[in-house]
């Protein structure tokens, strides 16, 4: 049976007395994110711990563990783990601290604070990604489908005709084959800005990676350089994309890995339009409905260079017309 508020305190005070005995009593919230996981900080002294409070309801923890041993064997630095409790929802680990990547990002730090990023993401691509779930049909359907769902109808009150729903299902028809075509490699699934700490030794951090899966290489690619809180110059990121090919994809040509980075820039861009305004009516997380413009303009900005997708694009800018995107529905 879940627990309630309460006992799920109790439960994680219980949790750090007997991992880490020495601690202060006082827990204190260090972060949450988009799922149903939160995050504490706790101390001994000058030693900080996180607990990871994933209710086992909501949340597996297994995968968030066996993603954290495959990434400290391939060298990138997820945090250690120090203690699991799986069947309560618990782990104790490594405090990587409050550096995001986000707030650290201008002209002056980008390049470097991508070259490490790219650096740790090139090891990644090179785990082995047996056991993973594969990033198949179903799945990048499934995540497209949540805009007509979420974003058209619930945000934009836009429900699409007979002939507009053969415009939607052929324009995902072309992105998951797009998709389909790049070699697999390990993806992390959410590698941005928010997701990367600057860290003392072996920056960056890598957290919020229990959805890693076997995947198309230019997926986590465009999650960091097309990143949905931050935009750079299209110049900058056309350098960047190169020269990560011709570090990581060298028996790839410059067209064609441009190309399967932009179409499946496209494919999550138009998941995160649908998670966004989930986020907002189904859990009642109205700070990610900010951020509904940046996506936009990737969207609007990359489908139109492919002809293939003309139609899909106006039909999403009619819906649109005008609409301030973060303003709710009323």
């Amino acid at each position: 049976m879940p627990m309630n508020a309460d006992d799920r305190t109790a439960a994680r005070q219980e949790f750090v007395r007997r991992h880490f005995p020495q601690a202060q009593t006082r827990i204190d919230a260090a972060s949450a994110d988009a799922s149903f996981r939160s995050y504490w900080r706790v101390r001994a002294g000058d030693d900080a711990r996180i607990v990871m409070d994933a209710p086992p309801d909501k949340e597996d923890i297994a995968p968030w563990l066996d993603i954290a041993t495959r990434l400290h064997g391939a060298g990138v630095h997820a945090p250690q783990v120090f203690a699991a409790d799986p069947a309560n929802g618990f782990v104790l680990m490594e405090d990587l601290g409050d550096r995001t990547y986000l707030p650290e990002l201008n002209e002056s730090s980008v390049d470097g604070l991508y070259a490490d990023a790219l650096g740790a993401l090139a090891r990644m691509q090179a785990i082995d990604t047996t056991g993973l779930p594969h990033y198949d049909r179903a799945r990048l359907i499934a995540e497209m489908e949540l805009l007509p769902e979420w974003f058209l109808k619930r945000h934009l009150g836009f429900t699409p005709s007979c002939d507009e729903w053969d415009v939607i299902e052929g324009a995902f028809t072309h992105l998951v084959h797009a998709a389909l075509e790049q070699p697999r490699v390990f993806v992390h699934r959410d590698y941005h800005s928010r997701n990367l700490l600057v860290t003392a030794t072996m920056s960056p951090g890598v957290i919020d990676f229990q959805d890693a899966v076997a995947g198309p290489i230019a997926y986590d690619l465009v999650s960091l350089l097309r990143d949905c809180y931050i935009a750079w110059p299209d110049a900058r990121v056309e350098a960047w994309v190169e020269a990560y090919r011709r570090r990581a994809a060298t028996d790839i040509d410059a067209a064609t890995f441009r190309r399967w980075f932009d179409l499946i820039g496209l494919q999550r861009h138009i998941k995160v339009l649908g998670i966004f305004c989930r986020l907002w009516y189904r859990d009642g997380k109205a700070q990610y409905l900010r951020d509904l413009p940046l996506v936009w303009q990737y969207f609007t900005r990359v489908a139109r260079r492919y002809p293939e997708l003309v139609d899909f694009s106006t039909l999403l800018q009619r819906a649109v017309a005008g609409r301030d995107l973060t303003v709710p529905a009323q």
